[in-house]
């Protein structure tokens, strides 16, 4: 989520260059759709011919935790995605962790967009890949030269 603008372009461009691959394939993207990584994911997605699929953490999320300046990239993704809502009324950290576990049965393999830095807390992306990796689903880390966070 912060993502230096140089750094959104290096990742968009990163991610379209992993997902060229499957172009002619049934390619299936699931996400959770927060703002950042998550949206760049879906975008690129959709930009190469795939499907998307959007794990909503509960049924608040998109009320309680979707803000004005991403909800309008928000709600065009989900329009053309199979949205799932997981069972959780509140957007906390239990629904977050069923929604990234629910991720990983999906995958057949992960996109993290991480710079590799251990999680502050639990539920991070640096946790999503360990579990990955331990459920030996193959992960690919995108975070291209000279990308940084933001303040």
């Amino acid at each position: 989520m912060d993502l230096t603008d140089g750094t959104v372009r290096l990742v968009q461009q990163a991610l379209r260059h992993l997902l060229r691959e499957h172009r002619n394939n049934e390619l299936i993207g699931v996400t959770c759709l927060a703002r950042g990584s998550d949206t760049l994911f879906a975008e690129a997605v959709i930009a190469a011919g795939g499907h998307l699929v959007v794990l909503l953490p509960s049924r608040d999320y998109r009320q309680a935790k979707v803000k004005p300046d991403h909800a309008p990239a928000f709600d065009r993704l989900a329009a053309v995605a199979d949205v799932v809502t997981m069972p959780y009324d509140t957007a906390d950290r239990d629904a977050y962790e069923a929604a990234n576990r629910e991720l990983l049965k999906r995958a057949d393999r992960l996109v993290a967009v991480w710079d590799g830095v251990p999680s502050a807390g639990k539920g991070g992306t640096a946790d999503t890949v360990e579990q990955a990796r331990k459920a030996g689903l193959p992960v690919d880390v995108v975070w291209p030269s000279g990308a940084e966070r933001g303040a």
